[in-house]
């Protein structure tokens, strides 16, 4: 994967990280601590108007709920962006914890979760690759049917110096310009 940035990337790919979503309860999206932010869990975007609910290998496949996963992932992207300003200050997605609530008999979590794991790749190359756990849970808030939270180390922010040859022709210019006075 080419070394482009992931706010370079998403524009490649067309994708449109919407709005983020607001906690649901006595809590906040992201705290961070040093150079590691660490993200709330997040569920699936509502579609058409409604927030997902039930159990996979129930109510959804594992090809549904990895859409789902995908989302979420989504959502934690705009997350990251309003809390650094830009997904190129990601230095490296740490740990992701994908949750799925799940009927006892199901075994495919991991693939369930690959749909998260599999964007943050797509988008923030090399830097999405991530440790991970991928569990299932006999329940999940509000019946969604996976939750993901994620821990992100932060690069330090940019700091923007006029390159040394740029200083020079500005103060040639401002020289010249002295002149015509």
């Amino acid at each position: 994967m080419s070394a482009t940035s992931p706010e370079k990337r998403l524009k490649q790919l067309g994708i449109d990280l919407g709005s983020v979503s607001s906690p649901v309860a006595n809590y906040v999206n992201a705290v961070r601590t040093g150079n590691l932010l660490y993200l709330s869990g997040k569920g699936p975007r509502p579609v058409d108007g409604q927030r997902p609910s039930g159990k996979v290998g129930r109510d959804y496949t594992a090809e549904q709920a990895y859409q789902h996963a995908r989302s979420v992932g989504l959502d934690l992207l705009a997350v990251m962006r309003t809390e650094l300003g830009s997904l190129d200050r990601v230095r490296r997605v740490v740990k992701l914890l994908g949750m799925v609530n799940a009927v006892a008999d199901f075994t495919d979590h991991p693939k369930v979760i690959n749909g998260c794991s599999d964007l943050m790749v797509e988008v923030l190359g090399e830097r999405g690759r991530h440790a991970r756990s991928a569990v299932g849970m006999g329940s999940l808030p509000m019946g969604i049917p996976v939750e993901i939270e994620v821990i992100i180390e932060v690069a330090p922010a940019a700091v923007k110096r006029p390159a040394p040859k740029a200083k020079r022709a500005k103060a040639k210019r401002a020289k010249a310009k002295q002149r015509r006075r």
